[in-house]
């Protein structure tokens, strides 16, 4: 049975193979695939979620900065109990350019429907309340997000962004990476040689080509164009097991526009 990787890239912590198929980018191995460095702050809701580890913080996922004080990121990126942290106008997670904000994290929501022993069920999205709210300047914006229940075209263009590796078992990046993942409609993405029913109306899957994401990006923004503007349409979730950029086997997303209705809820 095919499995599948999780999006997240924690340093210190490898997280066992989940069966039945997805599997998280939590691990320290890879994440975007292929694509190319970002220009410095081009995606500037972009966040680096950080956990406390001794002294000191270290990456782990991507998110989305979408009110000056939430933060929008998967949910098995921080279904676990740890001091968090997010830096906001980030760009080299080894250097301090001084246009970073570091913000740390009051209260986790994770979606009532996440269930961190099935991936497939859906559901892997969390809001964060910052302690604080952000400056936003030409490095910190708000990311856009779609109206409720909204499904793009097949080969709409969408970029994924993350910090991480370049290939499957290639070497780590400091650098914010973006690549160029066309969108994959629901029909293509669940027939059979595909994901199947492994993939639900509220998940969308992007790529499917010699660029991917993959461990690390976890909960960063699958970001679209709609009319000359990006809006950011999936939180980064899981790819197959068997690598990355598998044939047939694009990365998937949970579907921002099917739970507006949540994170209203909860930002209310």
């Amino acid at each position: 049975m095919l499995r599948l990787l999780l999006l997240a890239c924690i340093t210190a912590l490898v997280l066992a193979e989940l069966e039945p198929q997805p599997r998280y980018l939590e691990e320290s191995e890879e994440r975007v695939v292929g694509g190319e460095v970002a220009r410095p702050n081009s995606w500037p809701w972009q966040i680096s979620l950080q956990y406390k580890s001794g002294s000191r913080f270290y990456h782990t996922c991507g998110g989305t900065l979408i009110k000056r004080d939430w933060v929008l990121t998967a949910a098995h990126c921080v279904d676990s109990s740890r001091t968090w942290r997010v830096i906001l106008g980030e760009h080299d997670l080894n250097t301090n350019s001084g246009r970073e904000q570091i913000m740390s994290v009051s209260k986790v929501h994770i979606h009532p429907r996440w269930s961190s022993s099935s991936v497939a069920a859906g559901s892997d999205i969390a809001l964060l309340k910052l302690s604080s709210m952000a400056t936003l300047n030409s490095y910190v914006a708000l990311g856009s997000l779609p109206p409720s229940g909204q499904i793009l075209p097949h080969n709409n263009n969408c970029y994924i962004t993350g910090w991480g590796r370049t290939s499957t078992g290639g070497s780590l990046s400091a650098l914010l990476k973006q690549a160029h993942l066309p969108l994959v409609d629901h029909e293509t993405c669940s027939s059979s040689g595909w994901w199947g029913s492994t993939v639900k109306t509220t998940m969308v899957c992007a790529g499917g080509g010699s660029d991917s994401g993959c461990n690390g990006d976890s909960g960063g923004p699958l970001n679209c164009l709609v009319n000359g503007k990006y809006y950011v349409h999936g939180i980064a979730s899981f790819v197959s097991s068997y690598g990355c950029n598998y044939p047939k086997k694009p990365t998937v997303f949970t579907r921002v526009s099917a739970y507006n209705q949540w994170m209203d809820s909860i930002m209310m």
